[in-house]
């Protein structure tokens, strides 16, 4: 049997992530293990990682779980430097119970998960305008939280306020209650009494609800000339503006085309029916995975279309008319819209178009 040298042996890499380090697997194509080691995560670890894999012969793949969190740093690394990666999914349950758990032994589940490319992606690329508009995203998103969380603490403490004041402030309308207590001018000093310390409260939160909406209102100004300028068709759809289509956008990510078909793009948002038949009995069910932010976009495409669009109030009454229930009709009406929006992040190239029409 020939003697196989070090440059000849296809190597297959795993690594399981942490916040401070990385451990690395390596495999062979027959899924001999090579060996594991720990390095930081740091820009020295991941080139230190690197050339530790390289070590054993032609690096060919490289698995890693959670590309978009912790192993964010080492994926854009081994990126710029050509490394074919794949993303896995976290390991099954059963199996973990059966063989224990360790950073080593995570390693080498995600070395033969992406040699045996089972239940792996292309992981999302983080260098382009989509990933600048998912981080303005979240700081939009969490300011919309936190101004609905200071209008509920507002609510709550005018429900057990004194009755002079709850009174006076239960009947206001948001933007008048809101700018009521924002102005309101209690005596410091007087903190400890209920009726001064609650309007105290009030005026804080009141003052946080303000600063919050001047947040979102200027995350707005920078959003919705970026989803602009990234894909200006997604706009014109029906039922998409800046938040939505943005949603969309981000959910993609910045190489779309690692999305094999509208198929994969609408399981990525939860839109996909699946199949739940057994014997005699054909049936889908609800499909609760994929991205819950993408699926309430369609959601809410779906929300609007309804109210406005006369084809798709021509729809509903269709599939009224056959026994459908509107939950059933609205997740159809979903796996619809994904289907058209694919088209439009994912629009098909020269060699697509060449060949079907052949």
């Amino acid at each position: 049997m020939p003697t196989i040298t070090p440059h000849e042996v296809q190597v297959t890499g795993g690594v399981d992530i942490h916040k401070d380090t990385h451990t690395a697997a390596a495999i062979d194509s027959a899924g001999r293990m090579l060996g594991s080691a720990q390095f930081p995560a740091t820009g020295a670890g991941y080139a230190a990682l690197l050339t530790w894999l390289q070590a054993f012969g032609v690096l060919v793949l490289v698995g890693i779980e959670g590309t978009g969190a912790y192993g964010a740093g080492l994926a854009r690394y081994l990126s710029g430097q050509g490394v074919a990666m794949v993303e896995i999914d976290r390991p099954d349950r059963k199996a973990r119970r059966w063989q224990g758990k360790s950073d080593p032994v995570d390693a080498e589940a995600a070395a033969r998960t992406a040699l045996a490319a089972h239940r792996t992606g292309r992981p999302k690329t983080r260098g382009g305008q989509v990933e600048a508009l998912r981080n303005l995203r979240v700081a939009r998103r969490s300011a919309i939280a936190g101004r609905a969380d200071a209008q509920r603490q507002i609510k709550a403490l005018i429900i057990t306020a004194p009755d002079q004041l709850r009174t006076r402030l239960r009947k206001l309308k948001n933007r008048e209650l809101i700018k009521i207590c924002a102005t309101a001018r209690p005596d410091p000093t007087l903190a400890g009494d209920p009726a001064t310390a609650v309007m105290l409260a009030l005026r804080a939160l009141a003052r946080r609800h303000q600063q919050l909406t001047v947040e979102i209102t200027d995350l707005d100004e920078l959003i919705e000339p970026l989803v602009t300028a990234i894909n200006p068709t997604l706009l014109q759809l029906n039922g998409v503006g800046p938040d939505i289509a943005g949603q969309l956008l981000v959910t993609a990510g910045d190489n779309p085309d690692r999305l094999r078909s509208e198929a994969a793009f609408a399981m990525l948002c939860g839109a996909a029916p699946l199949p739940a038949s057994s014997g005699r009995t054909h049936r889908h069910r609800l499909n609760r995975g994929g991205d819950r932010q993408a699926n309430s976009a369609l959601h809410r495409i779906v929300v609007c279309r309804l109210r406005w669009d006369p084809r798709t109030r021509a729809y509903m009454q269709r599939r009224t008319k056959e026994g459908m229930s509107k939950p059933e009709i609205m997740r159809c009406l979903k796996r619809y819209i994904a289907r058209e929006i694919y088209k439009i992040i994912c629009p098909p190239s020269p060699n697509d178009v060449t060949a079907s029409a052949a």
